[in-house]
């Protein structure tokens, strides 16, 4: 039971934790280069860009592990998406109780702990870390999607193209959109393939420490005539804590028969996000 308390709690602080750092309300543009340079980079941008995915649904069966210091816990869950509407992750302990279940949507973040009884629901527009950063749910949804994203904005639209810089180094094609000289993002995708394979948000804080989010992605499978990312390794690090998440995906397709939406009961007691961030810290 402590382990399963302990995996909740890590549950209930992870996303609260990737939407923590501010990002800069303006993007600088890179350093003027020559046009015939800069329409290459484009090209690749582009073509990047152009494998994202435009099914409605992505359901899967999941293989989840997490490191938390020293604690390593393997669960087995279920992962459902409906295209710019929600992200769920159920995650099952002894492979049959549902042990925590965390449901991004565009408007708030809900977080279950079914053992314990407790529910954390926030609204994005509630909370000034989540309504200030340009991390936001459709930022989650091209990090799950393994799709390029723009911070703070539902889509990568051709005008905002401009604002990413692209460069080519072997087999890779790196793509780097800067905030701030505090905030950086960057994506690593093959050049055979233009899929990503790597996205990294850094946080530059010399007062409270940096803080970095690197999601990698490998074993693309088929579904439906397209890859997607079948494994990812995710690592955040913060100034005092690290925690590292696998999560393998089996079984994908696009089931569309469920709710979108997870009703609470009234027997679940509300936390708030202080509480969360407290047990974590305390672990």
């Amino acid at each position: 039971m402590k382990v399963i308390k302990t995996l909740a709690a890590a549950a209930l602080a992870l996303p609260l934790m990737l939407t923590s750092c501010r990002t800069a309300k303006t993007v600088e543009k890179p350093a003027v280069v020559a046009d015939s340079t800069r329409q290459a980079g484009r090209e690749l941008l582009e073509k990047v860009s152009a494998t994202a995915h435009n099914w409605q649904f992505v359901t899967s069966k999941i293989k989840f592990k997490v490191e938390f210091g020293s604690q390593e816990i393997s669960l087995t869950g279920n992962l459902k998406m409906k295209r710019d509407d929600v992200i769920r992750l159920q995650l099952m302990a002894f492979g049959f109780v549902e042990a925590a279940r965390l449901e991004f949507t565009k408007d708030y973040v809900l977080v279950m702990d079914r053992i314990n009884k407790q529910y954390l629901k926030v609204p994005y527009n509630h909370l000034d870390f989540m309504r200030n950063s340009g991390i936001n749910f459709y930022t989650l949804q091209g990090l799950f999607w393994g799709e390029l994203f723009a911070p703070g904005r539902s889509k990568v639209t051709a005008d905002m193209m401009g604002d990413y810089h692209t460069d080519q180094s072997g087999d890779n094609v790196i793509i780097s959109l800067d905030g701030s000289d505090k905030l950086s993002y960057r994506w690593l995708a093959d050049k055979g393939s233009m899929l990503i394979r790597m996205a990294n948000v850094r946080y530059l804080d010399k007062y409270h420490g940096n803080s970095q989010l690197n999601w990698d992605y490998t074993e693309f499978k088929e579904l439906s005539d397209k890859p997607f990312p079948s494994r990812h390794a995710i690592t955040l690090t913060l100034p005092k804590k690290e925690v590292k998440i696998n999560l393998t995906l089996n079984y994908l397709g696009h089931e569309s028969d469920w709710e979108t939406r997870t009703p609470v009961s009234s027997k679940y007691k509300e936390v708030d996000v202080d509480y969360i961030l407290r047990r974590l810290m305390s672990m």
